[in-house]
């Protein structure tokens, strides 16, 4: 009978904390790509560089 102890090197391997970067990754990418789409459409008259202002903004207020 098990005590409880076991050797990890025997368990299968499983990718879900990388898998769950990704995905923050590409949700994050979503939300940036989002908004310049939102920028684009209610403020058509915009300046490139006021959009990346806007932008480098937005990533630093939602960086974990």
């Amino acid at each position: 009978m098990s005590d409880g102890n076991f050797n990890r090197a025997l368990l299968p391997h499983t990718p879900y904390h990388s898998g769950l970067a990704t995905g923050r990754m590409q949700m994050r990418n979503r939300a940036e790509e989002a908004l310049k789409a939102i920028l684009s459409k209610h403020f058509p008259d915009i300046s490139p560089d006021k959009q990346a202002e806007i932008l480098n903004e937005y990533k630093e207020r939602t960086r974990i």
